[in-house]
Parts: C-alpha cells; sequence; structure tokens
C-alpha cells in the first residue's frame, strides 16, 4: 500500500475557498497539521495554501504564547525566586519562539517574512498581510485578550476564525469573551514578566491578566470553550468542511463573541 500523495498549497486553498474563506479575507487560524495530512512544504506548504485564499489584500494571525517554562517557579507573590533570576531567558519579540503546545504552524507563521508579532508575551499573536501591523502594535501589556488587543481589533475588522483540524476549546477568540463578559469573581493573575533589552540586560515587569490557564469563574465548567463552540455550530452557525484530511469549521468572529459572552454570563450567573 502507497502512501497518500502529499497535497499542494493550491489545493489546500481550494479546501479553504469550499470552507468560505475569499480573498481579501482576515483570517485567524488555529491548526493541527498533522491532521490535514501529508503537504508539500508542511507547515510552509500550509501557510502558503492559506496565503493563496486570501489572496494579496488579505491578512493571517494565529495565537503564539511564547515559552516560559520558569514560571513554574514563581512564589505566591508572582515573582521568581532570586536564584533563578540570572537563568531566566527574557521575552524578545524577534527572537523568542512561540509556545510549543500551539503546534507548529504559529512559530512558523511568525518566521515567515513580513510576518509582525505583537509585543505581549502571554497574550502574543503574529499576523502577516496588509493588516498585520493594524492588529499587533500597541498590544496591552496588562488584560491583554481584552479591549485593545489583536483579538478585539480581529472583530472590528469583521475577521474569521478558522479551527483547521485543531480541537475546538483551543479557540483563542474566546478568551477575549471572557475578558468582556460580566461575570462574578474573575480569577485575576498578577506576575513579574522579564523582557529582554537591547543591551542584553533584563527588565522584570508586573502585569496583570485574567486567568485563561483555567477557567475565568469557578462558575464556567471546565471545558466552557468547547462547550460554546459546540452550541453555536448546533444552532446553525459557522461553516463545516474538510481541509485535506482534517474536519475544519470556520466562524464569523463578530457572530460568535457575542454568542459567547451571553453564554458565559448565563452560564455563572
Amino acid at each position: 500500500m502507497t502512501d497518500p500523495l502529499p497535497l499542494s498549497p493550491d489545493a489546500i486553498a481550494a479546501d479553504l475557498a469550499q470552507l468560505g474563506i475569499a480573498a481579501g479575507d482576515l483570517v485567524m487560524v488555529h491548526a493541527a497539521c498533522r491532521a490535514v495530512g501529508p503537504v508539500m512544504g508542511g507547515p510552509d506548504g500550509i501557510i502558503a495554501g492559506l496565503r493563496r485564499a486570501v489572496g494579496l489584500g488579505g491578512t493571517l494571525m494565529a495565537y503564539l504564547d511564547w515559552e516560559a517554562a520558569w514560571e513554574d517557579f514563581v512564589d505566591a507573590d508572582g515573582r521568581v525566586p532570586d536564584v533563578w533570576r540570572p537563568h531566566v531567558v527574557p521575552f524578545d519579540p524577534a527572537r523568542t519562539r512561540a509556545a510549543r503546545d500551539n503546534g507548529a504552524l504559529p512559530e512558523f507563521l511568525r518566521t515567515t517574512p513580513g510576518a509582525i508579532r505583537s509585543s505581549n508575551p502571554g497574550a502574543s499573536m503574529a499576523a502577516l498581510g496588509p493588516l498585520a501591523d493594524t492588529l499587533t502594535r500597541d498590544h496591552p501589556l496588562n488584560y491583554g485578550y481584552g479591549p485593545g488587543s489583536p483579538l478585539a481589533r480581529l472583530v472590528e475588522r469583521r475577521g474569521k476564525v478558522l479551527m483547521l483540524g485543531a480541537p475546538w476549546d483551543t479557540m483563542t477568540l474566546l478568551h477575549h469573551a471572557e475578558h468582556l463578559a460580566r461575570l462574578p469573581d474573575k480569577t485575576i493573575i498578577r506576575r513579574e514578566i522579564p523582557f529582554a533589552r537591547p543591551d542584553g540586560g533584563i527588565d522584570w515587569r508586573w502585569m496583570e491578566e485574567f486567568d485563561t490557564c483555567d477557567p475565568v469563574s469557578e462558575r464556567l465548567p471546565e471545558n466552557f470553550i468547547e462547550q460554546i463552540v459546540t452550541e453555536y455550530l448546533a444552532a446553525g452557525a459557522g461553516r463545516r468542511g474538510m481541509v485535506g484530511a482534517a474536519p475544519s469549521i470556520l466562524v464569523d468572529a463578530a457572530d460568535i463573541l457575542p454568542f459567547a459572552i451571553k453564554w458565559l454570563e448565563h452560564t455563572a450567573a
């Protein structure tokens, strides 16, 4: 039995068009590259297919986060103990890699010529295309998933969210809904974050953020993001289709956001 032939970027673009992506679109993508199947060029080939689908006037965006293993050592006040501070690698938007938990595509997108990365470490985004600077500039360091963030600008610009074989509970846009929803007793995390200086030193800055690792309110279920996406699709919204071998969905950011906010507020009431 022979291995299947790899997909070309053109084949990826054709599947994306069938799903509903058009020239000029702004698309935030979450991808499980292996789910797509073999692709010529691997993740670069998937990005090439995405770029062909949105055309020269379209923009791609992906959630990066960053590798911050030192967070395991913070004390109860959110500070790295002195013994560990000299060994911490600081955040540098130009060099720091995307978190590996987010899959291969975000790091490949970040390192594609022309891509721009936002300056918030944990809520870090990379964008490629005409709107890249608009989406990523002046990313607030505090509450980086809220107003003024790349996610807020994605909604304002009527962008779309593509889950390219990715688990539904990884839809980062719904952390923006967590920030906007009126929920009781939101969990706040305050930590000291290391930023790289041009001279090679480190600036430690205190940052504050609603908890995005766990549900922001104890009244929400652990899998609330998956539940929201499931109910949104069950209501007839969004589009489903195959991109290569990957079951995929496409949603309008400005449509799912109010649905998610209403769901969160109702569930946590």
